[in-house]
């Protein structure tokens, strides 16, 4: 039997048998690596109507958990490190956010910055953070020193966020101060004097290993 190989069109191929790598599309089926993982899913239909409603309600729910994690991926890299397992730390960033932070119903979403997290891991959190502004242009952290608690140490480094919705712009601080030593004054941009502010606190171990959940310090007006 003769065979057109015009009628045929390799669209994949894989590599080391069936379960093994995979790369391209075979029929429905499309496979890649990422991460040096291999991984096989089902090719997505066409979809003829992509303004449907939950379609639509899901890109709200995604912008508004990306223009708030934006402004401070440089800070998620660190903060979510230990959770970027087969995924980003953004992405772990973005999975915890959507799912907790995220209030509202289609189209008014918003985030609950009290509920947010922008670190997370096994460190012991800041304990009874505050935030104050009463100088032009800083906000000042303060929190007690739990350095005796359990996987605390007093040498553990500050991690500060100050995080304006109006600019969607961001002051991210690392390693400028220690568990022991409150409080601690950020100096923002003078584009923020007047708006309210966001503010968050975390910490770092001395050795970068080990990262905590951060704490919701509160809401300031940058005193102007």
């Amino acid at each position: 039997m003769n065979i057109n190989p015009l009628k045929f069109k390799v669209m994949g191929k894989i590599k080391q048998g069936i379960l093994g790598g995979f790369s391209g599309g075979v029929g429905t089926v499309v496979g890649g690596t990422w991460k040096g993982i291999d991984y096989m899913r089902i090719r997505p239909a066409r979809v003829s109507n992509p303004q449907t409603d939950p379609q639509l309600d899901q890109r709200k729910k995604f912008a508004v958990t990306m223009k708030f994690l934006q402004p401070i991926s440089q800070f998620i890299r660190i903060g979510f490190k230990n959770f970027a397992v087969k995924m980003t730390a953004m992405n772990a960033a973005f999975a915890y956010n959507i799912r907790n932070a995220l209030k509202g119903t289609y189209p008014d979403y918003e985030i609950s910055y009290a509920n947010a997290l922008v670190s997370r891991g096994n460190l012991a959190p800041a304990l009874n953070p505050a935030v104050q502004s009463t100088i032009s242009g800083t906000v000042e952290f303060t929190w007690a020193d739990n350095s005796t608690d359990i996987n605390a140490s007093p040498l553990d480094k500050t991690m500060l966020v100050v995080y304006n919705p109006l600019k969607g712009q961001a002051v991210c601080v690392v390693d400028d101060g220690i568990r022991s030593d409150s409080p601690q004054t950020v100096t923002v941009p003078n584009s923020f004097l007047g708006d309210q502010v966001q503010c968050y606190i975390g910490f770092i171990s001395a050795d970068g290993q080990e990262v905590s959940n951060s704490n919701y310090a509160g809401v300031v007006t940058v005193f102007d």
